[in-house]
């Protein structure tokens, strides 16, 4: 071989490694990095959204309804007369909706109606 040719071969194995890493990067922002600032951007809208009287669930687990709403945390009536304070950070997502979602097999009162 000549020196040419093999100066080629050296050149396009180096250029097909970096397009390798560039793919690599893309399919890790948009598999994981994406997905988490959505998450992210959705449970910050949820936290502003809650009002008095909404049912939470928090990441320990503790289920309650909000009293009163501060400006970095909530305070929630656990049962008994018993008030918790929680940072707003501290409330989930995912468990306070399905806390608030209908039971399935459930009649809704508009549903007795008709």
């Amino acid at each position: 071989m000549t020196t040419t040719a093999v100066l080629l071969q050296a050149g396009s194995g180096g250029m097909s490694s970096l397009i390798m890493m560039g793919l690599i990067v893309v399919v890790f922002y948009f598999f994981m990095i994406r997905p988490q600032m959505k998450k992210q951007k959705d449970h910050k809208k949820y936290i502003e959204e809650l009002r008095v009287n909404d049912k939470v669930v928090t990441t320990a687990g503790i289920h309650g309804r909000i009293v009163e709403i501060g400006e970095s945390t909530f305070i929630v009536d656990v049962g008994g007369g018993t008030r918790i304070k929680f940072d707003k950070a501290a409330i989930s997502l995912d468990a306070s909706k399905l806390a608030n979602a209908p039971k399935q097999g459930a009649v809704s009162t508009t549903d007795e109606k008709k």
